[in-house]
């Protein structure tokens, strides 16, 4: 770790911290112990990207994922993860926004007239962006479709940037190759000079970042190990995911990992 990092430099002082969290959880999961730690002598500000749900018919995948969580009605389901993630950010004394924009798994493709109706009623996957979590979703593979949203995330996030007075940006790196995470990364992507990326938990417990790219961007890792005894109990408040997440009840712990420019 270079003691001239970005983040290094930033924790001297107390100017605003904004973190992007693709999903209604992802933020804490990552970087809960920073957040928290930090909260106490700055504003951070936790924006979530993908926060609705499309109506149904719902894919295969979209009813698994809502067969494994607390709620099963996928309307019902984000305002119940809404108002978990306010409800966490606000014990955490950290500001929360949430985007708007459609998660992965129900977002829809714009097709002509003549292909919808029962077929897509019979088999909603035809009219799915992402239709399949394993082969699509999870294949870090962008949808040509989604460029549009990531443009438009761009000018949110540089918006946020503006109205915050954030000195620092926190995007996930895509450990695991989730679409909404890598479509998370891109939006933060054009704030270089501010940017800093973390690994996704828990994907990082079984996968790795791309070294590559992160050598090509000249980042290197950087660690955050304080307060990590609080973070499971922050976790297991995000209580529609928690038991899904971690099937087996035990949530591990492990130091935080960013990666910041080597210079």
């Amino acid at each position: 770790m270079s003691p001239h990092s970005r983040i290094d430099r930033s924790l001297s002082g107390d100017a605003p911290w904004l973190f992007l969290s693709p999903h209604l959880d992802d933020a804490v999961l990552s970087c809960g112990a920073l957040m928290e730690a930090q909260a106490r002598g700055r504003e951070v500000i936790a924006a979530t990207l993908f926060t609705e749900a499309s109506p149904g018919p719902h894919t295969r995948a979209a009813r698994s994922f809502l067969g494994q969580c607390a709620v099963k009605d996928a309307g019902e389901l984000f305002d119940a993860r809404k108002a978990e993630d306010m409800s966490v950010l606000a014990d955490m004394g950290i500001r929360s926004i949430h985007l708007g924009a459609v998660d992965a798994l129900f977002r829809q493709r714009k097709v002509p007239k003549f292909g919808s109706g029962a077929w897509d009623r019979l088999l909603p996957e035809i009219t799915h962006r992402y239709p399949t979590y394993r082969f699509d979703i999870a294949l870090g593979r962008i949808a040509g479709g989604d460029r549009p949203l990531i443009t438009q995330l761009r000018i949110d996030v540089a918006a946020l940037m503006g109205l915050t007075g954030a000195e620092l940006l926190f995007c996930p790196v895509g450990v695991g190759r989730h679409v909404d995470h890598l479509i998370t990364r891109e939006a933060g992507m054009s704030q270089r000079d501010s940017l800093v990326l973390y690994s996704d938990f828990p994907y990082d417990l079984t996968a790795e970042p791309d070294g590559t790219r992160l050598a090509q961007w000249g980042y290197v890792p950087w660690s955050w190990d304080q307060g990590l005894a609080a973070k499971p109990p922050r976790i297991r408040q995000y209580a529609t995911q928690a038991d899904a997440l971690f099937p087996s009840g035990e949530i591990p712990v492990k130091p935080e990992t960013y990666f910041v420019p080597a210079f």
